[in-house]
Order: structure tokens, then C-alpha cells, then sequence
């Protein structure tokens, strides 16, 4: 075989390596999930549509509002369910929580029938509280968003294990920061907007996973910043 020959197929062989081993560090340096609020408020005060009793605690939670009229947001619903529960339903400890006010039970039945194809939502729940333990759970979220006067917002919200709830202090772009531009927050997530849950959320959720997984494995290093940690955000 001519040594021409030979150096081309070992650089066609060799190449795709050392991209391998180039990129290989970079996938464990990662900034972890900021804590944007550690103190969510439990669902101690709330029924629920399942035989378990439901709550945040060592959990990894995604958490909604779909007021007293569910059944007028089901592409909210379904943008949630076949982006973010599809993807990530079996992932441990892993659930999506929707609060509604009483009363609703029915409704959220029907809202179930509308967004699921057969599928598995043993990870998907209900819960049911008083119009006031829903507004204090809301006012315990770190959030520029507000309920409607239907008790309703397209914003869904990240929670983790311990009650914290999770986002991002500086959700600038990479040509906004070049420019040096004022950080501004991501506190929870437009379901309507799909670009937003397929990429800044899934990458979130990533995130955290990753962190919990190297905490079982006793490999994380913590250096989540908190909103205290950044000045130029209110």
C-alpha cells in the first residue's frame, strides 16, 4: 500500500479521535442549575387525583398553573407533555405537578383525555387547592410573572429535591455579553413558546440532572450561585 495512502487513512482513523478527546473534558464543566429562590413553598395543603400523596420534596419538579379553566390551555398542556415529560419521564424522581383550584377535578380529567395518546403518565399529576394555598404556593416562586384572574399562567417552573427553585441569574446571549450588556434572570419558562422549552429547558433539566447524578456519585463540586451573588439583578 503506498505510504500516501497510509497517511490519509490514518488521519481519516485518528481525526475523529482526538475530537473525541478534546471534547471529552469539556462535557464535565458545566455551571450547575442556579438556585434562584430555596424557599418553595410544600403542597401540604393541596388534594391530588393519585393514590400517593404528592409532594415537591425529593422531587425534581416541573410545576404549573392551569387555573380553573384547564381545558381552554391544552396547547400549553401539550407543549409541556410532548416536550419536557416525553423526553425526561424516566429520568428517577422525575414528575410534572399542575395546580388547580377545586372544583376542577373533573375538568382535569378531560384535560388528560385531550393531551394523552396512551401513553405512560404514572409521572404526570394533579393537584387541588383553595384559590388562597394556590396564590401563597405561586407567591413562593421567584418570578416576574403573575396568576391571571383565573388563577392561570403559561410560565412553568423548575423545583428540585430540596424545595429550591431552579432557573438561570443570567440568561444573557453570548453577543449580550460581548457587549457587555446588564444581566437579566430566567425565572421560569414560557409553555406557548416551544423554542424556549426544547432548548433553554431541556438544557436546564439536563443540567440538573447531571448535577444530581454526581452528587450520587460524589463527583459534584457545588458552585451554584445564588441571586444574592449578583448584583445588577433585582
Amino acid at each position: 500500500m503506498p505510504l500516501k495512502t497510509i497517511l490519509v487513512l490514518g488521519i481519516l482513523f485518528f481525526l475523529p479521535v482526538l475530537f473525541l478527546l478534546f471534547l471529552y473534558p469539556s462535557t464535565h464543566n458545566y455551571n450547575p442549575l442556579d438556585i434562584v429562590d430555596d424557599s418553595v413553598n410544600e403542597l401540604q395543603f393541596f388534594s391530588s387525583n393519585s393514590e400517593d400523596e404528592i409532594l415537591l420534596k425529593d422531587h425534581i419538579t416541573i410545576l404549573g398553573f392551569l387555573g380553573n379553566q384547564p381545558e381552554d390551555h391544552v396547547i400549553a398542556a401539550s407543549n409541556l407533555k410532548e416536550l419536557v415529560y416525553d423526553k425526561f419521564k424516566g429520568f428517577k424522581k422525575f414528575q410534572i405537578v399542575i395546580v388547580l383550584p377545586k372544583g376542577t377535578e373533573a375538568k382535569a380529567i378531560q384535560l388528560q383525555k385531550e393531551i394523552n395518546n396512551y401513553d405512560d403518565m404514572r409521572f404526570w399529576h394533579y393537584v387541588f387547592g383553595e384559590p388562597n394555598d394556590i396564590k401563597n404556593l405561586f407567591s413562593s416562586l421567584k418570578t416576574e410573572e403573575s396568576l391571571d384572574e383565573h388563577i392561570f399562567t403559561d410560565h412553568i417552573f423548575i423545583v428540585d429535591k430540596d424545595l429550591a427553585q431552579r432557573g438561570r441569574l443570567d440568561d444573557r446571549e453570548d453577543k449580550e455579553k460581548e457587549r457587555k450588556e446588564v444581566a437579566y434572570p430566567l425565572y421560569s419558562y414560557d409553555c406557548i413558546e416551544v423554542a424556549e422549552i426544547k432548548n433553554k429547558m431541556s438544557d436546564d433539566l439536563r443540567i440538573l440532572f447531571t448535577e444530581y447524578r454526581q452528587k450520587r456519585k460524589g463527583k459534584f463540586d457545588s458552585s451554584s450561585r445564588r441571586a444574592e451573588d449578583l448584583n445588577d439583578i433585582n
